[in-house]
C-alpha cells in the first residue's frame, strides 16, 4: 500500500501541475495584452516568457507540495515528481527549441526537480 500511495502521489502531482498551468495560462490569455495573439506562433515577448516561467514555477511548487502531502515524504518523492516532469518536458522542449532563447530552456528544465523538492518542503511533516 505504501508504494501505491507514493506512485499515486506522483500521479496526483502531475494532474495538479496540469490543472494549475492550464488555469493560470487562461489568465495569461485573457489578462496579458497580446498574449493570445502570439501563443500559437510562440512569438512571445520577454514579459510573456517570464510570465510563462512564473506559471510553471507555481505549478511545480504545487506539484511538489501535493506529492509530499500524499506520499508523506518531503524529499525523495517530490524529487521523483520533478524528475518525471523533467523526463516529460525534455522532448517537448527539444521540439520547441527554436521558439525560445537558451536561457528560457535553461531556466525551465532545471526548475522542475528543484522547485518540486522546494514545494515538498513547504508541507509540514
Amino acid at each position: 500500500q505504501s508504494m501505491l500511495r507514493k506512485i499515486g502521489a506522483v500521479v496526483a502531482a502531475l494532474v495538479v501541475w496540469t490543472i494549475v498551468v492550464t488555469v493560470l495560462n487562461f489568465g495569461l490569455r485573457y489578462g496579458f495584452p497580446g498574449y493570445a495573439a502570439v501563443e500559437k506562433a510562440m512569438t512571445f515577448t520577454l514579459g510573456m516568457m517570464e510570465a510563462r516561467l512564473a506559471i510553471s514555477f507555481v505549478a511545480t511548487l504545487s506539484a511538489g507540495a501535493v506529492t509530499a502531502w500524499v506520499a508523506r515524504d518531503r524529499a525523495l518523492w517530490p524529487l521523483i515528481t520533478g524528475v518525471v516532469l523533467l523526463a516529460i518536458f525534455i522532448p517537448v522542449h527539444l521540439g520547441i527549441w527554436e521558439h525560445f532563447p537558451l536561457w528560457y530552456h535553461l531556466t525551465f528544465l532545471p526548475s522542475l526537480p528543484i522547485l518540486s523538492v522546494l514545494g515538498g518542503r513547504l508541507v509540514r511533516s
